[in-house]
């Protein structure tokens, strides 16, 4: 491939002059026998670049990264002392097989410097070549995933369109228009470019089918869509009535494998949160009988105990535990279950949401914390608990706003459940869609939804438009609109289906027969997760007050002591150190390590109820409790 080629894979953008010379210099290697799997991969992405100039892309980042590497790495080696040299080339002699028999030759510093430099240098410049196959792993990866979660409703919309007038190609575009179905509805804009340039969607299909990561799953059934839609509409209508109710149970398997390792996560959660507590409890005993450990470090921010390293060390280890962990239970949460709140793009409309909106919240609420912040430096409170109660002023007030969102938006799915059935029973009857809305908005109760159901029935009232807006294009406005206005996915991926099957024409009265079941499940599967993972908010929980009584009464029953048997050095026949244990200081780093575990606790917590938002509420509740129970024993 030459160059003109690799403008044309990017579509209508040249390249750049780096990109140009980065191809000129190592497109080369493209072709190599080694990049054949990365190739393989990259056909399962949806990258905006040839694989050429991508692979290009990288040997240039991987060459920077040889000489950035290159020159601090000998001057690091060569400003080592040499004995200091001597000692590592004797540890190497010493434990290295081979090594140990043949020797380390002796040789210059210079020499050292340049060999650690070069060795270095090129270990960095090929880690960035295998990053970047790594890269296209974890891209097709997360597309498969993607894919499999959203292939099943996809294949569901596709059903309810069949019973309609469109065409293949037409149903196609209406699934790749949803953004309900993520990397599914991107494979089927694939299928629909293919077909625009061979005129054929059949080669479309054949050929997304021979590319995408979901091998299993969605290149099966392009290749029997294909196959079914050949043979007439109805042989297509019957394979995707059971096609759909296929991959609904291979979905609800997989959901069950991650509830497996969601148990086995929350487990290891509690081990990880508990057990540096507990080292903490046995460095403190351990400080007293090994002198060693308080012994100052020299680092360029200043000198630091052994000890304090540990311990400091400890609280960062368990944050990044909390971390990781509320990042896998939010990567287990189907993400059909989770809401995304947009916040406004004025600053006006930002600050009139702040009481509904969790995002609007997030940014209004963060001016109020630095001043809380601000105040408390100023009456004399120390750093960490500045940083602490400042972030209990932040994160409670947008974490309540998040419980009362999601409380109305619990209330909405349960009604436009009803909603729905009310409507079926209307539409069942013969009345068309628009009547029956009406008079389900006039003489059913529903609740939080009434406002939403009312705006829906006066624009589908609505008859008149410009001409050239259709009255079909009226009713998927209308629709589109109290989606919009109810905000939740059960509605997005409900009524959605409602919009495009209508506009294709299908039978209405099977339409709403396919919209109660599919709304039913949606909700049942909803409940269930909410039910399951309120377990792992009470582990949560549990696990953080645990690790409050064990810093209690740690500090109440056991500080004391080590103090008194610290302070014995000069009266037995042991060599303590008298300043091993320090009450004071001992409390405020157990106090450290105690809050540190808060927030992880709350992060884990909250992500497993409903999301990021709520995790502030968790951990800023647990982060008050903590303070406040430390604070009102007198241990800070």
């Amino acid at each position: 491939m030459n160059i003109a080629e690799a403008k044309r894979t990017v579509g209508s953008r040249s390249l750049s002059v780096p990109d140009r010379a980065l191809y000129a210099l190592f497109a080369r290697h493209a072709d190599a026998d080694r990049h054949a799997i990365d190739r393989r991969r990259y056909r399962g992405t949806d990258l905006r670049m040839s694989f050429d100039v991508y692979l290009a892309r990288v040997y240039g980042l991987s060459w920077l990264a040889f000489f950035a590497l290159l020159g601090p790495t000998f001057g690091l080696v060569f400003a080592v002392q040499p004995e200091t040299l001597a000692v590592i080339a004797a540890f190497l002699e010493a434990g290295v097989p081979v090594v140990d028999q043949v020797g380390v030759p002796a040789m210059p510093r210079t020499y050292a410097a340049v060999l650690a430099a070069g060795t270095v240098a090129y270990a960095g410049k090929r880690g960035v070549v295998r990053a970047g196959g790594a890269y296209l792993r974890w891209v097709t990866a997360a597309r498969k995933a993607d894919i499999e979660r959203t292939l099943p409703g996809a294949v569901r919309y596709l059903h309810a369109l069949s019973s309609g007038s469109d065409g293949q190609r037409t149903m196609l575009r209406k699934v790749a228009d949803g953004e309900a179905y993520g990397e599914t509805a991107v494979s089927i804009r694939k299928v629909l470019n293919t077909a625009a340039l061979t005129g054929n969607v059949s080669d479309g299909l054949r050929r997304v089918a021979r590319d995408t990561p979901s091998r299993d799953a969605l290149a099966p059934f392009l290749l029997k869509f294909r196959e079914h839609a050949d043979q007439g509409s109805d042989a297509l209508s019957n394979y995707l009535h059971m096609e759909s109710r296929m991959l609904g149970h291979r979905q609800a398997r997989a959901r069950q494998r991650a509830e497996g390792f969601l148990e086995l996560l929350a487990e290891l959660f509690i081990v990880l949160l508990v057990m540096p507590s507990l080292f903490v409890i046995v460095l403190t005993v351990m400080s007293v009988l090994s002198p060693g450990l308080s012994e100052p470090i020299r680092t360029p921010y200043g000198s630091v105990t052994l000890r304090a390293a540990i311990i400091y060390g400890s609280a960062g280890f368990v944050l990044a535990v909390g971390a990781c962990a509320s990042a896998l239970v939010d990567d287990l949460r189907p993400a059909d279950q989770t809401v995304e709140y947009r916040r406004p793009r004025d600053l006006l409309g930002v600050l009139v949401t702040a009481s509904t909106n969790p995002a609007s919240a997030a940014v209004v609420f963060a001016g109020p914390a630095l001043l809380a912040a601000a105040g408390l430096r100023s009456i004399g409170y120390e750093p960490a608990n500045v940083v602490l109660l400042s972030y209990v002023s932040y994160a409670l007030p947008v974490g309540f706003v998040s419980v009362r969102r999601a409380r109305r938006d619990d209330a909405k799915d349960r009604e436009i459940k009803d909603f729905i059935h009310a409507v079926s029973g209307h539409v069942s009857l013969g009345r068309p869609f628009p009547e029956a809305v009406e008079l389900v908005a006039r003489d059913v109760d529903l609740g939080a939804l009434d406002p939403d159901v009312a705006d829906l029935a006066f624009n589908l009232r609505l008859t008149t438009k410009e001409a050239t807006h259709p009255q079909s294009d009226l009713r998927s406005d209308a629709l589109d609109r109290f989606v919009e206005r109810v905000g939740t996915p059960l509605a997005e991926q409900t009524i959605g289906l409602v919009t495009g099957a209508l506009d294709a024409g299908s039978d209405t009265e099977a339409v709403f027969e396919t919209l109660q079941a599919e709304i039913g499940r949606l909700y049942h599967e909803k409940q269930a997760l909410r039910a399951g993972m309120l377990v792992y908010v009470a582990v949560g929980w549990t696990t953080a007050l645990l690790v409050i009584a064990i810093a209690v009464a740690v500090n109440t029953y056991m500080l004391d002591g080590f103090a008194q048997l610290s302070a014995l050095s000069g009266t037995s026949g042991f060599a303590l150190d008298p300043n091993a244990v320090q009450p004071g200081r001992d409390r405020f780093r157990f106090y450290v390590v105690t809050q540190a575990t808060m927030l992880a606790s709350g992060w884990f917590a909250g992500m497993a109820s409903r999301g990021r938002y709520e995790a502030l509420l968790h951990s800023g509740a647990l982060v008050a409790v903590c303070y406040v129970v430390f604070a009102g024993a007198k241990m800070i």
